[in-house]
């Protein structure tokens, strides 16, 4: 997940991306849950041979499987390359395609191309594991002689070097190796992992803050240098409080399901027919939520008038507030609480997520028209520039679908590019 979600938001500033993909299955992403189909005539088969000359192949979409949903929402704004470089001509493809680029990432490949933000910034990513490229001839030092100002940013499971540098590294047993886990479910229930891959989706951030800032650098001293970035630190970086409790106090992090270790109350309570998320992070804020449960006693209560007295009796202040709580429904509490000067929340499903009207206001869903699934819905970017969001320069790619048009912008001749095909290198 990383490098996709890092292209697809370079993609959003502007890159022009092309996904360099194996050219039989594609990215391991293409997997179900799938988007239906438009029913849509076949794409041209393959042309025959005019005067003995090979002609250029059109690939049947119908032949490949539905479009991934999880494909289809890390990939927008790309241009897809089917490519074996395995194999001796897909090697030097690649050899072109690493002379033009001013960044190489290791985890699958991608070709950034002139772009309004990003200006004629163009990325690679490959193999998510430390030693394969270099054997293949595209190590760091290889690739830095085909292009001395190249950025080379190797994303892996846990890094360049140390003992675990050539296992393999996938979100979730990094979760549990690197603490999160430890930390995330009910205190007295077994370790949970996030419910979505959050230290792929914490590393494709930095990786994309790594590569933004190492442009800077190069156009400064016009020097290339080699990242390394990985998954396993970048989940022990993202541990936060938790980790300064251990290094600096010596606390060992419990599991606390919604709660939190050091201010109470804040976590998910049960209401009449649902969940409430509230937090008073400080005494002032636990004064107004006392009053409007109907206690406003709490607060001058010794046992709760500070937070440090509230998290020493948790046991007996928590179920006090989830027995006011249970007397009324969600909705009844969001309206008592609204201007209440504390934190609060419904604890909304993803469809409560979309519809909410604040998702709605500030259009966070946009429509895409895509060749295969037809208008499909995706987040949008989160960020705007001068009031404006981001716009998407083109829907996630079919397989292979602009392989010959990528080529062609490489300086390949149609002759080549068919020569390609028959021996399936692209």
């Amino acid at each position: 997940m990383p490098p996709p979600l890092k292209g697809m938001m370079l993609a959003d500033l502007g890159a022009e991306v092309v996904k360099v993909e194996r050219p039989d299955s594609g990215d391991d992403t293409r997997n179900p849950p799938s988007a239906p189909l438009l029913e849509t005539p076949c794409t041209p088969p393959p042309s025959p041979s005019v005067d003995g000359k090979p002609q250029l192949r059109a690939d049947d979409w119908n032949a490949l499987p539905p479009e991934s949903a999880y494909f289809l929402q890390a990939n927008r704004g790309k241009r897809s390359l089917g490519l074996d470089f395995k194999k001796a001509e897909g090697k030097e493809v690649l050899r072109e395609l690493v002379k033009q680029a001013d960044v190489l990432t290791r985890w699958q490949v991608e070709n950034y191309v002139p772009a309004p933000v990003l200006n004629r910034a163009r990325l690679l990513t490959l193999s998510p594991y430390p030693g394969k490229l270099a054997e293949a001839g595209f190590g760091y030092e290889d690739c830095k002689k085909l292009n001395p100002k190249l950025i080379y940013a190797s994303i892996s499971g846990y890094g360049q070097s140390g003992p675990f540098s050539r296992n393999p590294g996938y979100d979730v047993n990094i979760e549990a190796e690197a603490g999160l886990m430890h930390i995330t479910g009910e205190p007295d229930g077994p370790p949970v992992k996030v419910g979505v891959a959050i230290t792929d989706l914490t590393t494709g951030l930095y990786a994309k803050s790594a590569i933004l800032a190492a442009l800077l650098s190069r156009a400064q001293t016009g020097e290339g240098v080699h990242i390394d970035i990985n998954l396993f630190e970048s989940q022990i970086a993202s541990l936060a409080n938790i980790a300064s409790n251990y290094l600096i106090a010596g606390q060992e992090a419990t599991r606390q399901g919604t709660a939190h270790p050091s201010i109470v109350p804040y976590q998910v309570f049960p209401t009449k027919d649902g969940f409430i998320m509230i937090g008073a992070g400080n005494d002032n804020q636990f004064k107004k939520l006392s009053a409007l449960l109907g206690h406003g006693e709490w607060s001058t209560t010794p046992d709760f008038s500070s937070n440090s007295s509230r998290v020493a009796n948790r046991r007996t202040l928590v179920p006090l507030i989830e027995e006011a709580l249970s007397s009324h429904p969600t909705a009844h509490w969001l309206e008592r609480f609204k201007g209440g000067g504390f934190p609060f929340a419904p604890v909304n499903d993803i469809r409560g997520t979309f519809e909410h009207p604040h998702t709605v206001a500030r259009e966070m869903v946009r429509e895409v028209d895509h060749p295969r699934a037809g208008k499909i819905k995706l987040v949008a970017p989160a960020v705007q520039y001068n009031g404006q969001r981001m716009q998407f320069t083109r829907p996630p790619p079919v397989l292979k679908q602009h392989s010959v048009e990528v080529l062609r912008e490489l300086g390949y001749t149609d002759d080549k590019i068919a020569e390609l095909q028959q021996k399936g290198v692209v």
